[in-house]
């Protein structure tokens, strides 16, 4: 097989590169050792987030600080063992996350985020997958006034700064907009721009479907037989050798597995996440995702039921799976919405690919020719794909970014 371009990995980001090169005229195989958004695409939130202009951050106060080093919340858990590899990545981390580094951050990542909805909404038109796509927006819950009070004024600036739209809504008009939920709230912030999916899955493989259809070639390999071949580059999949005239990185969590093998030391780690579905009890409703945000868990409407998520477990890419943060969840949430039996036989985990500075790696690599690199969108990958597909593409084919991608190369570490 010969092609233009071979792209690596087949998760949303993957899949976007590989579908707006297709669009441009480019002839593309898609490698994955697995099938379209198997691994870290098939669970998530759901969410296309306009307002998520400030990528997660590290915690700075010292309150946060404690209760994370408890190790006994659902937001964050790490494994003990795994902390003396993780300790540079975390140290950087806590330092991009310093307020004012983190403000700057936000106004070069918003740059990405302002144009989500719009990347998808083109995409899923083209792709007959707009059924997928929901718009509710999302909701943060409180339990405390303080909480809420905290949050409307962030909301306050954002809109200010990057122009996000929201809602405040005070218990009495939460009630009547999420009338299963507890009467323990006491009000909510409606972020009203964010687009949910009700199958991330299923609309990656929409994508992907577009992508064969106008030509493109999904073909299964392993990544780390990647290798030069002249001024292009070759590997082996399972309908034979592949010879590509240049190559997309679009391995998510795993691809500091290939970049190593070529030289390159790049400060990436994961995150983890879990997920499990469940059966609304009786006629009980839940019209948008809602994040209980002192608890920290997210519930959202599925295709599939009722999806349960929990935040970030900081472990080894590669370790066995812990979903104690799941079992913490599960009973308050059960207390907030009525969820009946368990729909998954066991929990979905993920990892989430994450640079220290919060900001995906875009943009060709330094020290070879027509090699390209296209991950580390952490907690964004939904969000992101569309708009990184179409900027590596630009890029490949010698157009005019539409965002500037300098922010984003890997040069920057």
């Amino acid at each position: 097989m010969r092609c233009d371009v071979v792209v690596l990995g087949a998760g949303i980001v993957g899949v976007s590169v590989a579908l707006h090169l297709q669009k441009r005229g480019r002839s593309v195989v898609l490698v994955d050792r697995r099938g379209a958004a198997e691994e870290t695409s098939f669970g998530n939130a759901g969410l296309i987030q306009r307002e998520g202009v400030y990528p997660y951050g590290f915690p700075h106060d010292f309150g946060a600080l404690l209760r994370y080093g408890l190790n006994r919340t659902i937001d964050a858990a790490y494994h003990p063992s795994a902390l003396v590899k993780l300790a540079p990545f975390l140290w950087k981390y806590w330092h991009h996350s310093k307020p004012a580094h983190h403000n700057e951050i936000a106004h070069l990542y918003a740059k990405l985020i302002e144009h989500c909805v719009t990347e998808h909404d083109a995409l899923a038109e083209e792709a007959g997958a707009t059924s997928f796509l929901r718009r509710t927006g999302w909701m943060k819950v409180f339990r405390t006034e303080r909480e809420r009070d905290i949050r409307f004024a962030e909301a306050a600036r954002w809109k200010r700064e990057f122009g996000v739209e929201y809602r405040e809504l005070d218990a009495g008009t939460l009630q009547v907009e999420e009338p299963h939920l507890a009467p323990v709230l006491v009000g909510a912030l409606h972020w009203t721009q964010p687009v949910c999916v009700n199958d991330p899955h299923g609309l990656t493989v929409a994508y992907l479907h577009l992508f064969q259809k106008l030509g493109g070639k999904f073909v299964q390999g392993n990544a780390m037989s990647l290798a030069p071949e002249g001024a292009g580059w070759q590997m082996r999949t399972v309908e034979g050798p592949l010879s590509a005239g240049a190559a997309v990185i679009a391995l998510g969590p795993w691809a500091d597995v290939v970049t190593r093998a070529l030289g390159y030391h790049l400060p990436l780690a994961v995150k983890r996440g879990y997920h499990m579905h469940y059966r609304p009890a009786g006629e009980a409703r839940l019209n948008h995702p809602v994040l209980d945000t002192e608890r920290g868990y997210f519930l959202a409407p599925m295709q599939r039921g009722i999806r349960l998520t929990t935040g970030a477990e900081f472990a080894l890419r590669d370790a066995i799976k812990t979903p104690v943060q799941l079992g913490r969840a599960e009973p308050i949430a059960r207390d907030l919405f009525p969820l009946a039996e368990r729909l998954d036989t066991e929990p979905w985990m993920g990892a989430r690919p994450c640079t220290p500075d919060m900001m995906p790696i875009i943009g060709p690599a330094p020290k070879h020719r027509n090699l390209w690199f296209s991950f580390g969108h952490a907690h964004h990958g939904l969000t992101l794909g569309p708009v990184t597909g179409r900027l590596v593409a630009e890029m490949i084919t010698g157009e005019t970014p539409f965002v500037d991608p300098a922010p984003y190369r890997v040069e920057r570490f």
